[in-house]
């Protein structure tokens, strides 16, 4: 991508991230490639810190554990069967996973009201107050991180990260 001052003067060492007037000629498929090598990276370190912070629960945990009690605390009661479409993980992983929070106490399992043979997975009070400590350390992090930027550029950044988001999830409705 090609950043141009307002006058359509290149600007010489400037980082693309950086406001700098307007955009000119962007190329759509360099702006894809830019796309897919960013959310690359961004999975990669993702499932690093995933890792990192499932020990931060228990370090006896793996990876998948942060992510699916995040789900279970965002999302409420969740049967297993769910967890595993909704994580895209495999059932096996999502069964050894739901043991191990189980044991530790941070996730409880109870009949399923609309369905007695069946359960629903909840998370513990534990669960959600070490869960909670986690997320407001990382909040935190962002916003030191990030304080330079302007707000709207914050604002703008969650909106289209919820924009994609739904993309995915309306993908996977599709597929599954």
């Amino acid at each position: 991508m090609r950043v141009t001052h307002e006058q359509g003067t290149p600007r010489h060492g400037t980082d693309e991230g950086q406001r700098v007037g307007a955009v000119t000629q962007v190329d759509s498929h360099e702006a894809y490639v830019r796309v897919e090598r960013e959310i690359g990276l961004l999975l990669r370190r993702s499932r690093a810190i995933s890792a990192r912070l499932s020990r931060e629960l228990h370090p006896d945990l793996d990876g998948a554990a942060y992510g699916l009690l995040a789900l279970l605390q965002d999302t409420g009661p969740l049967r297993a069967s769910d967890l595993v479409s909704r994580l895209g993980l495999d059932k096996s992983t999502v069964s050894r996973q739901v043991a191990s929070l189980v044991d530790l106490g941070l996730v409880t399992r109870e009949a399923d009201p609309a369905d007695g043979r069946a359960q629903v997975l909840s998370t513990s009070p534990e669960g959600a107050a070490r869960l909670s400590r986690i997320r407001d350390a990382r909040r935190a992090r962002w916003e030191a991180d990030i304080a330079d930027w302007p707000a709207e550029d914050v604002a703008t950044l969650g909106e289209l990260l919820a924009r994609l988001n739904r993309l995915g999830e309306a993908r996977e409705a599709e597929s599954g």
